[in-house]
């Protein structure tokens, strides 16, 4: 059995277009049977993609629709659908058509392999530079912070057993970033590069915003912010021991010379903002436990639908 998972935003435009692609394509490679777990994320399009979700699982037997009562975020709302996931090999992808079921066989001879986790990565994105710079910004900070690999390269295009599904829905917090229940369940992970298309309607509902946000889930998975935070105020303390000694050496040196005022307020000012700056990330892991000692949840079903 297999489970195509599909978060759904805005997508009453394309997602017709690639649960058929998807499930030709499956049929195609004797991959039978399958399933689609269609996540409606709160669409803000006046239910148009609702209905075209629930007119998809009046067509198909094969089809669950969840729909979720507040937008939870893209990770969140996978985390929905691989909750609701029935199958032994589950596969994510987008609704709008980048993530292209023509690429589906590619992902599976890797997968055959015997690899637990199997990451489509995209060699010449149809992005925009600031997307694509945000992807850069994001690979790099993953790697840093929970220890991805250099070598492994990821999207939203993947897929994984169902032992790695049944791990990562123990990850309850809403602060969901996909990539570190991964890591944190196997290493035997494999990526292989696709086409990525461009997008067959409307644009990226990825804001600035949600993008800062999404890349703040990171921390998370990693105490590496804190220990930087530490480092840099041990050597922010030994500078200042420097500079203070050199200041009274050369008043030694030179009494004549005057205390600077302008000197002094700089380096106040520079101290307090590092300081303001290190006490909010410090907040942030704080924030971030509160929330979760309160039960916030990943994501609210509305209601699910099948026919």
């Amino acid at each position: 059995m297999y489970s195509i998972v599909i978060p759904c935003y805005s997508s009453s435009h394309t997602i017709r277009q690639v649960v058929t692609g998807a499930a030709e394509k499956m049929e195609e490679m004797g991959r039978t049977p399958f399933e689609f777990v269609l996540v409606d994320d709160c669409s803000p399009d006046e239910g148009a993609t609702v209905r075209e979700l629930h007119a998809l699982a009046d067509e198909y037997d094969n089809i669950t629709v969840v729909e979720l009562a507040v937008n939870a975020g893209q990770h969140n709302a996978m985390m929905a659908g691989l909750n609701q996931a029935a199958g032994d090999v589950i596969i994510s992808m987008d609704d709008d058509m980048q993530t292209h079921p023509s690429q589906l066989p590619k992902l599976f001879e890797e997968f055959d392999k015997g690899f637990d986790v199997v990451y489509g990565y995209y060699k010449d994105k149809k992005h925009s530079a600031f997307r694509n710079f945000g992807s850069w910004v994001n690979f790099n900070t993953v790697r840093i912070l929970i220890g991805k690999p250099k070598d492994m390269k990821t999207s939203s295009f993947w897929i994984i057993r169902k032992f790695v599904r049944d791990s990562i829905i123990q990850y309850r917090t809403r602060y969901t970033y996909l990539q570190g229940p991964f890591l944190r369940t196997t290493k035997n992970i494999s990526c292989v590069p696709v086409e990525h298309f461009e997008r067959a309607y409307g644009k990226s509902g990825y804001t600035l915003k949600k993008l800062i946000g999404l890349w703040s889930n990171i921390m998370g998975f990693s105490i590496v912010p804190l220990r930087i935070a530490t480092r840099f105020g041990i050597l922010v303390a030994v500078l200042a021991l420097v500079a203070a000694l050199a200041v009274f050496i050369r008043k030694l040196l030179h009494p004549e010379l005057a205390v600077g005022w302008a000197s002094t307020m700089v380096t106040i000012t520079f101290f307090s903002g590092l300081i303001m700056m290190f006490l909010g990330l410090i907040g942030e892991y704080v924030g971030r436990m509160f929330l979760a000692s309160g039960n916030d949840p990943q994501y609210v079903i509305r209601t699910t639908y099948h026919k």
